[in-house]
């Protein structure tokens, strides 16, 4: 199979190719579907603004659904939402067009829920599979990749957990592809953390990568995982050349002594000469890795067939003696070899010193400039709307920018900074931690300085929409992990809920800094867990008898079934205020010029990654 790196090293000098992007969502159509999100999502904000740890103390079931709480399961599943039964790209809906219908799920005067089968329904109508805003990924590939031939896969599962390894492995070849259909060869990554993207995308895609990440730690952690990955290449380097040697000799048994005692002196002169070339590249800024090979080193531990394998029953002339020794020479880059064919007439005529030295310049000068345009680089800095990249990056030239799972308000502020930038021909952006976002008109201050994360859009924002950061965080929970059979917690929803009404009607408090945490998985009972509850919030558990902790506990428990169907209602809703938070910034970059497409790209399987959409856009390009 080809390598990815051949080809490549003219990329920055290539003009945008002649091929088609997919056809992509008008901006009428995204803003259209926009609005009817956002009444749906409107109607139902006092059911996602509503928090958990407040069922009891707030009585939300009773203020907030109508239905009794079997009637409500039973609903859902009879609906089928759980199922997912709109196959994406179905192009069918489940549920009339009108959006009147959905409206009338809720009661007018008291905004309670009042048909679970509507809300059932208008939940899976309005979700990004159904709606058909969505562009497939298959497609975007295919035209970006047109007939050139796909990247050597590699499985990068020996250095990441199978949701990363998952992760990393599909977006990194979009990124590759919208990176050669651009003719750009720099990519930075924002909020890269350990640098899992970013180095892959270095080692197996040849590009230039600068990871930035707000954490020195994570930035840190990247170094360290790079010093990993470059031991494991060490040592599949080593067992190239040692097999190469084995063959080496093998191969002159079958040939006169004279020529046996000059191969086996070339031999060991670009051995050496090999290991001071090696040695040379590992002196790149903050332990690069080398962005060289890293092909099948999985497979490495099974496969012991070498690349100098392929050379040992291959029988050569011996005017190109040095071409065959020379194999030793695959610890550099595919690219760092050139090719040297019969068209080098005169080749014959120099000795095999010469040849040699030849080769060795040229060798040299190609590793040399390989180990300087690739690379990937680790820096430490926090992102926001108005960075500038060129005082982080001194050597910035046109590139794209991408993020895996960017947290909160940096999904929003790398599209900013790649519409507001003309060095930044694309982006390709994953967003995640919704929660974190902040929202213009959440708390109706003035701030006219700030740039919030939501809205972006103009509807929105002269609509002055605001979610809530409660309905933000229901939009976090992963329906379809739901669907597959993965549970809710909701015994560790039930602790914490009681435990609100014990802290509020014993102690006084209703709002406290202090949180909980995961003390639910470290808890032996609901007598542990209050317990050990108080003391992080820093109440004294001693006016505590345990007998009126489990009269609390008797008290409620019958009204599990509650807490269990609110929550099902919340992570139905779930897509749907994701389906606004991402058609926002879609409707935002619509609304840009010099944006030559856009879009809405499902990348991963969401119940391994459940925030699996991208959004993706590529800047318009002068013709050459």
């Amino acid at each position: 199979m080809t390598s990815p790196r051949r080809g490549r090293a003219a990329r920055g000098a290539m003009s945008r190719p002649s091929r088609a992007l997919p056809a992509q969502l008008p901006p009428a159509a995204a803003a259209r579907a926009l609005r009817r999100v956002a009444r749906f999502v409107g109607r139902a904000l006092p059911l996602c603004r509503a928090h958990t740890v407040e069922f009891f103390t707030r009585g939300l079931w009773q203020r907030l659904v109508a239905p009794p709480p079997d009637a409500v399961l039973e609903a859902l599943r009879a609906a089928g939402p759980l199922a997912r039964p709109l196959a994406a790209g179905s192009g069918t809906a489940a549920a009339p067009c009108d959006d009147d219908i959905f409206s009338s799920a809720f009661c007018e005067n008291s905004e309670k829920l009042i048909n679970v089968h509507l809300f059932a329904l208008a939940a899976k109508y309005y979700s990004l599979s159904n709606l058909g805003v969505c562009t497939p990924l298959e497609d975007v590939l295919e035209a970006l990749k047109g007939d050139s031939e796909g990247a050597t896969g590699i499985k990068p599962d020996e250095f990441m957990n199978n949701k990363k390894s998952h992760e990393v492995q599909v977006m990194s070849e979009l990124v590759d592809s919208i990176a050669n259909y651009c003719g750009i060869k720099q990519v930075i990554d924002i909020g890269s953390g350990k640098g899992y993207l970013s180095s892959f995308l270095s080692m197996q895609y040849n590009l230039k990568v600068y990871g930035i990440d707000s954490s020195s730690s994570n930035t840190n952690g990247a170094h360290e995982r790079n010093r990993k990955l470059k031991k494991h290449w060490r040592a599949y380097q080593s067992r190239g050349k040692e097999s190469l040697k084995r063959q080496s000799l093998e191969m002159a048994k079958d040939r006169p002594v004279e020529h046996e005692l000059n191969c086996k002196k070339i031999n060991e002169e670009l051995l050496n000469n090999a290991n001071s070339l090696q040695n040379q590249g590992q002196v790149i800024i903050q332990d690069v890795v080398p962005s060289c090979g890293f092909t099948e080193m999985t497979a490495l531990e099974t496969n012991t067939e070498t690349e100098a394998d392929l050379v040992s029953g291959t029988q050569f002339h011996e005017t190109k003696l040095s071409e065959e020794v020379l194999a030793v020479l695959n610890v550099l880059p595919v690219d760092a070899i050139e090719d040297f064919s019969s068209s080098h007439c005169n080749c014959g005529e120099l000795c095999e010193e010469e040849k040699v030295q030849k080769k060795m310049t040229s060798l040299k000068t190609k590793a040399r400039k390989s180990s300087e345009s690739n690379l990937y680089l680790p820096l430490t800095s926090c992102i926001t709307a108005e960075t500038e990249l060129s005082d982080i990056i001194t050597d910035l030239e046109d590139c794209m920018m991408v993020g895996l799972h960017t947290c909160g308000d940096l999904a929003a502020n790398t599209l900013r900074i790649f519409t507001a930038k003309p060095e930044i021909k694309a982006v390709c952006s994953v967003g995640c931690c919704y929660h974190l976002l902040s929202e213009q008109f959440e708390n109706q201050e003035e701030c006219h300085d700030q740039v919030w994360g939501f809205p972006m859009c103009q509807y929105l924002k002269d609509k002055g929409w605001c979610c809530g950061r409660n309905a933000r965080m229901s939009a976090c929970l992963a329906l379809e992990r739901v669907a597959v059979g993965q549970m809710l917690p909701t015994e560790s929803l039930f602790y914490r809920a009681v435990l609100q009404v014990i802290i509020e009607e014993i102690y006084g408090v209703t709002k406290s800094d202090r949180h909980v945490g995961k003390t639910f998985s470290k808890s032996s009972s609901f007598i542990d867990y209050v317990r050990r509850s108080l003391k992080k919030l820093d109440l004294d558990d001693s006016k505590l008898a345990d007998s009126c902790i489990m009269d609390y506990y008797e008290k409620y428990k019958d009204r599990m079934n509650e807490l269990e169907a609110f929550n099902m209602l919340k992570v139905v809703l779930a897509p749907c205020i994701e389906v606004l938070i991402l058609l926002d910034r879609l409707c935002y970059l619509k609304e840009q010029e010099n944006i030559a497409w856009s879009g809405l790209v499902k990348l991963f399987d969401p119940v391994k990654s459940p925030r699996c959409y991208a959004v993706i856009a590529l800047k318009n390009q002068p013709c050459s």
